[in-house]
């Protein structure tokens, strides 16, 4: 779990990226084990309380979006091999969180009405960027310059892991005009800003693509948890990498984030953003 989620996460910030720890581990450390414990005591399948749901195609089964749009979490499970799907079951996919919360008083389940966590399980109550400052090391503790498009000086950051491309509060600046954090660079520890329209973009591409189904069945992608998904098609690139073009703009597209590629409302791909191209 440290070298493959938390490990990853603190370079990720380290590099100028937005990682996603929680897609990483359900894809590669926490349903396998779980479904290794589940092997051991003798049970056939595996029940989560995700809120998605399980679709079959001719190929085989593939993550399908919740019926409850509000708490759908097909895109943290993006990373989920189609290949385990058989052995799991969601059964709160086709429920709202509302009737979840009724039947749980119905059965006087004592976490029935418990405020939801939002945190990241393993920052002990810190909150994100204070476990960077506290674990990262010098690569997240060294103060730098906020800067325009053109390099002129702005203000000081405390580090650059304390922004996100697309981030508008926060940003200490006084200026006439909201400002949008546009980029960082961690090797000139600069973190750049600039009007919203400059965020605006049609191409990304995209690292360490897995598809599921060929990529002409790509109609939409979500590029960011909960985020509207946006028509798009998937092709590559003269150089050899993979591109996705989307159907109108998208603003804070940021590198290191997960693009969750989609059939109509079932997952059949995921990518690692790498920048806009």
């Amino acid at each position: 779990f440290r070298a493959e989620v938390v490990d990853r996460f603190v370079d990720g910030y380290a590099a100028g990226r937005t990682p996603n720890p929680c897609v990483r581990c359900n894809g590669e450390v926490r349903f396998d084990a779980m479904l290794e414990l589940a092997g051991a005591l003798g049970a056939a399948r595996l029940a989560t309380g995700h809120y998605a749901r399980i679709a079959r195609d001719r190929q085989g089964p593939l993550i399908r979006a919740a019926a409850d749009e509000r708490k759908d979490q097909s895109y943290m499970l993006a990373k989920l091999d189609p290949a385990l799907l058989d052995r799991l079951s969601f059964p709160l996919g086709g429920l709202t969180k509302d009737a979840v919360r009724s039947l749980a008083r119905d059965a006087g389940l004592p976490v029935a009405d418990k405020r939801e966590s939002q945190d990241l399980c393993f920052v002990a109550g810190l909150g994100g960027r204070a476990f960077l400052q506290r674990h990262g090391g010098p690569r997240l503790r060294h103060p730098g310059e906020i800067v325009d498009r053109e390099g002129r000086v702005l203000g000081r950051h405390e580090g650059h892991h304390g922004y996100t491309v697309g981030q508008r509060r926060g940003l200490g600046l006084a200026t006439p005009e909201p400002l949008y954090v546009l980029r960082k660079d961690p090797q000139a520890n600069t973190v750049t800003v600039g009007p919203r329209e400059a965020l605006a973009t049609t191409t990304v591409r995209l690292e360490e693509p897995r598809l599921y189904r060929p990529a002409e069945q790509v109609g939409q992608v979500r590029l960011r948890y909960h985020a509207k998904p946006l028509r798009c098609r998937v092709r590559g690139a003269a150089d050899g990498s993979v591109l996705l073009e989307l159907a109108e703009p998208a603003h804070a597209v940021a590198p290191g984030q997960l693009a969750c590629l989609m059939r109509d409302d079932c997952v059949v791909g995921e990518a690692t953003i790498g920048q806009a191209a």
